[in-house]
């Protein structure tokens, strides 16, 4: 089976919150609040003990937020988000063992690629979208751009060293579906319970990329 394309996805969720969640109750709160500030898809990383818990509460509790998990990269850990109930799922590198589980599940899957190798095995699968990771330690949108050259059919979701700042640039390009970022869940907010810091921000970064995919789209 084929693997789901992200791109229609992306298309409403421009940004995808990268989410480290350390303690468990703390996940509604971050989800609800991200909601609150217009953002309606979260990726919870699998870098923490709590992580598939994290995803089946938000999963049941917060159905309107499209919930994936992040930082997959084996195929126990892709079966047991899924299970849990992940929507979609993102690796920081390739694994043809995670896009198997993917395929089978007939669910999106983006993962990170640093190079044209790394491309050219996610083409295999048939993938029109994926992450590039780190992005700003990797060269930055000039790579993506090079990418984009001898791949024009590929869309690209950088993450890694995205925030207010370059989010123009990096959203403003044509061969950018949507990024990924931590900056409106950092984790100090979380774990101070600051969640409508989490809201604000977020809100703030949603008028922002709107207004950006706005422009992109009118030239």
């Amino acid at each position: 089976m084929a693997i789901p394309s992200a791109r229609s996805f992306l298309a409403s969720n421009p940004i995808v919150p990268v989410v480290v969640l350390e303690e468990l109750d703390a996940a509604v709160p971050t989800a609800q609040a991200l909601l609150a500030g217009g953002i309606t898809s979260a990726e919870i990383t699998f870098r923490t003990a709590v992580a598939a818990d994290a995803i089946a509460a938000i999963s049941e509790q917060v159905p309107e937020m499209a919930v994936g998990a992040g930082t997959v990269i084996n195929a126990e850990q892709a079966r047991q988000a899924l299970s849990a109930g992940a929507q979609f799922i993102v690796s920081p590198g390739w694994s043809s063992a995670v896009a198997d589980v993917a395929s089978e599940a007939e669910v999106p899957y983006l993962p990170g690629i640093a190079n044209p190798t790394d491309i050219m095995a996610a083409l295999s699968y048939g993938l029109d979208t994926v992450k590039f990771f780190p992005a700003v330690a990797l060269g930055g949108l000039p790579v993506v751009k090079a990418f984009a050259g001898p791949f024009p059919q590929l869309k690209f979701m950088p993450t890694g060293g995205i925030n207010t700042e370059n989010l123009a640039e990096w959203l403003g390009s044509p061969v950018i579906a949507a990024v990924g970022g931590s900056w409106m869940v950092a984790g100090k907010l979380l774990r101070a319970g600051k969640f409508e810091d989490v809201t604000r921000i977020s809100a703030a970064a949603m008028a922002l990329a709107k207004q950006i995919v706005e422009q992109k789209e009118a030239k």
